[in-house]
């Protein structure tokens, strides 16, 4: 029976018994790369930091991705070549997943060992796609009342996170992206100079209701400003999408209004 190389345990998980049971109950987790090596997955990504780099295996040190070109020479945590994996065939409780590319999960793994204080930036920005309100609220006081020596960032950073791995898109263009209205008229609410009554009279009592002050913001950190990879704000998101009708009319979504 094939072990993890890094553990050298089996290819096992054990999880919580939803019946109660006093027995330990083991769920297959064997993610196995091209060379033929086999890892839990949380193994393989403990050697994130060092196979985004190097995209050899860490126990025999065969490459394993489909193309040479590997991570960027200025950026070792984000891809040069469009069309780079490491696929695998990973075995777990759901079943059998043929030619899973493990890259991205590498990637971002490595990226947040070498940069913690993203880990709530990323959070933040699954909230926004997901239009989790409550979820970014909560986020962003936690973030306000954070104490200690680890490096961490306020509320404004949060808000104005550019993800490296996603194109550098803020929260705003997340929420543009996938529909997230709510979302939306919250991030203008707490990270633009738009005027308060060009909101919505429900987004107003939507901020009220969940006390949220609308703070003084600066035309040089107004969040719609912030322009992706490609160049793109938030409203020229939305002008591409074309499902943004009343707010692109209202210009909501521009800057400086």
């Amino acid at each position: 029976m094939a072990v993890c190389k890094a553990c050298e345990q089996p290819l096992i998980l054990e999880v919580d018994d939803d019946n109660g049971s006093d027995e330990p109950q083991y769920v297959p987790d064997d993610l196995e790369v091209s060379c033929g090596c086999h890892f839990h997955w949380e193994c393989l990504l403990d050697q994130a930091a060092e196979l985004a780099i190097s995209l050899k295996c860490p126990s025999c040190d065969a490459g394993l991705a489909t193309n040479i070109a590997g991570p960027s020479a200025t950026n070792p945590f984000l891809q040069s070549a469009p069309g780079a994996s490491i696929l695998t065939r990973y075995t777990n409780e759901g079943g059998v997943q043929e030619n899973y590319d493990i890259l991205p999960a590498i990637t971002e793994e490595a990226y947040l060992e070498a940069n913690p204080e993203a880990r709530p930036a990323r959070a933040f920005h699954v909230m926004c796609s997901e239009g989790d309100v409550d979820g970014i609220v909560q986020l962003l006081r936690d973030a306000e009342q954070a104490v200690g020596d680890e490096p961490a960032m306020n509320a404004a950073q949060l808000i104005r996170y550019q993800d490296p791995l996603a194109d550098s898109k803020t929260g705003l263009h997340l929420a543009v992206e996938k529909g997230q209205e709510e979302v939306v008229w919250l991030l203008l609410w707490i990270a633009s100079t738009l005027p308060t009554s060009a909101f919505p009279e429900a987004a107003i009592q939507a901020a009220q209701a969940m006390g949220i002050q609308r703070p003084s913001t600066l035309a040089s950190d107004d969040i719609r400003a912030l322009t992706d990879n490609q160049g793109r704000t938030a409203e020229a998101v939305a002008a591409q999408m074309g499902l943004w009708t009343n707010i692109l009319e209202s210009g909501a979504l521009r800057p400086g209004t």
